[in-house]
């Protein structure tokens, strides 16, 4: 057991003039299943660059540990799966890397095909199987769910359960509670660390919001009544220092000296209300921003919007899916789950109107309005502005939905290729929900995406209630929204 200890850690960008970290201290334990977590752009993935000593900051960070960061680069996806991982670690021990991947039920004839033929979650599974093959070596593991379906997720969640000694990057709230023992969490206006799971952090987090809150309905109360008092007094000793001057003979020491009293108490409950002021200032700092979104979904002129008819899509010889089945109607909010590569993109894609070969029936309201959030954000770029004139939506709309989804003003003026992963999801998220439409289509539109904004999304459709078809593999969030689950 070591400790990785951080002291006054404060770190910026070159060119910026906003500090990631200002003077943040904490420790961890090398021994820990520690999860990660924090809204998007806080700089999760920062402090693991600052671990792997690749910016310099101020303060200090000490370890004894020996850092290993996932993913690990292939520059060269065409050679065999095993010559990648011996050119990313080339002391890794083929019998200890075999038995890490039988824990993760992958197969040894995956290291013997070319890696770019690996599907995503082939080579999440194969590059932890590598970097827990090593010894005295602690993971510094960023989003590995992004690329596994449901039951990948679960496999994961367990074998991680059965390791120690990394941290985790994950929005996955059922695969943090089911691997972590410990929450580092990074909030508006600090770090906190937690014992127990994303679930046990939460509610802590929870309480202690609520209060916060209702320390802060007091104070509010108190400030109010100690207003009040201190005008009385001033005024009091305005009224009683007044009556030294006038007519007639009077005890103007006295006078005074009662008016000085009065001065005194009213500046004792100045002091007193600018205490409870200050007070009041340190509350609500970790209250994070969770405001109500809405979206702006038409009605369609028929309930029924599409249907398919023992659907298949082959792009080849071999088919993707076969034989699928289903209709979307109005106030549907529809899962399509199966594992990777069954085909749930395709169907979407069909759907949506793109020429995917397919046969057996399919059939779509005649100028049904559909609204697509993609899994691929690599095509933003340029400046917001221009994307929502482009994208034919109201931009003060557009840009008041990411302000709510947390996305910060300074981060709205950069350049899109800049922002961070889950912003630029956010982005794709926040126009599809200002574009007026019948259907909205997802596919993983929680991918990179923060845990509040997820429950803000969550909250959005069940309130609204809008007609969607989705692909997610983040199990609560399908849970807590969708009225349907097809299977592929």
């Amino acid at each position: 057991m070591s400790l990785i200890q951080v002291s006054n850690l404060t770190f910026a960008y070159d060119g910026s003039y906003e500090n990631i970290f200002e003077n943040v201290s904490f420790q961890i334990d090398t021994n820990w299943k520690l999860g990660f977590t924090g809204r998007n752009g806080r700089g999760k993935t920062t402090f693991l660059n600052l671990l792997l000593g690749k910016y310099e900051y101020q303060g200090n960070i000490s370890a004894s540990a020996q850092f290993s960061y996932f993913p690990f680069p292939v520059p060269d996806k065409s050679i065999l799966a095993v010559d990648a991982v011996d050119a990313s670690n080339p002391d890794y021990e083929y019998w200890r890397v075999q038995r890490e991947m039988a824990k993760l039920q992958l197969d040894d004839e995956v290291l013997y095909r070319p890696y770019s033929t690996l599907s995503n979650g082939e080579q999440t599974k194969l590059q932890l199987a590598v970097l827990f093959s090593k010894e005295n070596n602690f993971l510094l593991i960023d989003e590995p769910t992004n690329h596994l379906d449901i039951r990948g997720r679960e496999l994961v969640s367990r074998y991680l359960n059965s390791k120690k000694g990394f941290i985790l990057v994950s929005h996955d709230r059922a695969f943090l509670d089911g691997c972590v023992d410990h929450i580092l969490s990074i909030n508006k206006s600090d770090i906190q660390v937690c014992k127990g799971n994303f679930s046990t952090w939460m509610e802590n987090k929870q309480r202690q919001d609520d209060f916060d809150r209702a320390e802060n309905e007091k104070l509010k109360k108190e400030i109010s009544r100690l207003e009040e008092t201190a005008r009385q007094k001033a005024d009091w000793s305005n009224r009683v220092e007044a009556t030294k001057i006038g007519y007639g003979p009077c005890d103007r020491g006295y006078i005074g000296h009662k008016a000085e009293k009065m001065m005194v108490r009213s500046k004792a409950i100045e002091k007193r209300q600018t205490a409870a002021i200050e007070e009041k200032s340190k509350l609500l700092k970790n209250i994070e921003r969770s405001d109500t979104l809405k979206i702006f979904q038409t009605t369609f002129h028929t309930k029924h919007l599409a249907e398919l008819k023992d659907v298949s899509i082959a792009y080849g010889p071999e088919p993707v899916c076969e034989h699928i089945s289903f209709t979307i109607q109005q106030g549907d909010r529809i899962a399509l789950q199966g594992a990777n590569g069954s085909g749930k993109s395709s169907i979407l894609k069909l759907i949506c109107g793109q020429e995917i070969p397919y046969t057996g029936v399919f059939w779509r309201g005649n100028g049904l309005r559909i609204s697509y959030v993609s899994q691929d954000t690599s095509n933003l770029q340029g400046n917001l502005s221009d994307y929502a004139r482009d994208s034919g939506i109201d931009e003060s709309l557009f840009l008041a939905m990411l302000a709510k989804l947390d996305v910060p003003k300074a981060q709205m003026e950069k350049d899109m290729s800049n922002l961070s992963a889950g912003q630029k999801k956010k982005v794709l998220l926040a126009k599809s929900i200002c574009e007026p439409a019948h259907l909205h289509i997802w596919d993983e539109p929680m991918n990179y995406i923060d845990v509040i904004s997820r429950m803000q999304i969550e909250e959005l459709l069940l309130q609204f209630q809008p007609t969607i078809l989705f692909v997610e593999h983040d199990k609560v969030f399908c849970e807590n929204v969708a009225t349907e689950i097809v299977m592929l």
